[in-house]
């Protein structure tokens, strides 16, 4: 149950933290949050981190797609290491605050990390339209130094992009402490704001739904494309195991997209909103969940090199195989 909290005046000069929504009042209901959170965590993290393992250790798996894949592996782990651990701290420790700093870390590390998150879902996207609708130039247009610039690219200009969010967002004073998300998040943070220079980060935002919104197109238009390649392939197997490559991807950044944009575009309300927490889910843990099982975790190639991590020979070719059907 989410409790409604009032705001209270704070003093601009002497305030040092924020306070984060508390999920109930009851103890127990405080212990059911943390141990809820700990097992999503602790299951997104171990798979997220044997993905990064087997691709690191497998030199069978030095492609451009699982280099691709290694890296959103990465960006999950940090993704969720921004936020749920500290909501899952002050659960078990029955506490909501959060210092000033540590919500700005929050801010920016965590945009930094949904930034290349989009940003590395788009360019998985032009993988595989390469891939699929010009195979003969994938060599040529994907090789190593190609996905090394671009996965560079995407991690530095996540940073300047996290840079560019903290900074608007904590530029105008605040006319309360007090945070109506279990994180420190922009739309909920804008609404405490108590000058006009808030309106830097509004504009900051709709510049980024428009970025949003043409990679989103980009990715739709390459999909367009990619289907209309798989549909002439003769092969009933082969277009399978090309749809089962594409839908998953479309359908975690349309997950992503959605939730992402009702979340920061559509106003928030005065006090804590189930709607709200459920959008804010759908875009903060949602993903980096579902991303190890749909894209690699149903991988043959994936499930070996994580059986030969731990010296299961037999673990891919019996029971494993079952995901493919």
């Amino acid at each position: 149950m989410i409790l409604p909290v009032e705001e209270r005046p704070i003093n601009q000069s002497s305030w040092a933290e924020f306070l984060l929504m508390e999920f109930s009042h009851a103890r127990e209901l405080q212990m059911l949050h943390f141990i809820m959170f700990l097992l999503l965590y602790l299951a997104a993290v171990t798979a997220n981190l044997l993905i990064i393992s087997a691709v690191a250790f497998d030199h069978h798996l030095h492609t451009p797609m699982y280099f691709f894949l290694m890296n959103l592996a990465i960006q999950d782990v940090g993704q969720l290491s921004v936020i749920m651990p500290k909501s899952m701290t002050n659960s078990l420790l029955n506490t909501r605050r959060i210092s000033y700093w540590g919500c700005v870390a929050q801010v920016f590390l965590f945009l930094f990390f949904l930034a290349s998150d989009f940003s590395l879902l788009t360019v998985m996207a032009y993988d595989r339209y390469v891939a699929i609708c010009n195979p003969l130039q994938y060599g040529m247009l994907m090789n190593k130094k190609a996905c090394i610039q671009m996965v560079t690219s995407v991690w530095s200009s996540s940073f300047f992009y996290g840079m560019l969010h903290a900074g608007g967002t904590f530029a105008p004073p605040f006319r309360s402490n007090i945070v109506n998300q279990f994180f420190c998040e922009i739309p909920q943070l804008l609404k405490l704001a108590c000058s006009d220079l808030y309106l830097i980060e509004i504009c900051v935002v709709f510049l980024s739904a428009i970025v949003g919104l043409g990679c989103f197109i980009f990715i739709v238009v390459s999909y367009v494309h990619i289907f209309t390649a798989v549909l002439r392939i003769p092969s009933v197997q082969g277009r399978q195991k090309a749809f089962s490559t594409c839908l998953p991807h479309l359908f975690v950044f349309s997950i992503l997209v959605f939730t992402g944009c009702f979340a920061y575009l559509v106003p928030t309300s005065n006090s804590p909103s189930p709607m709200d927490l459920a959008l804010t889910m759908g875009y903060t843990i949602v993903p980096p969940l579902m991303n190890p099982v749909i894209y690699s975790m149903r991988n043959k190639d994936i499930q070996h090199a994580v059986s030969k991590l731990f010296g299961l020979k037999y673990l891919s070719s019996l029971s494993l195989p079952i995901l493919q059907r």
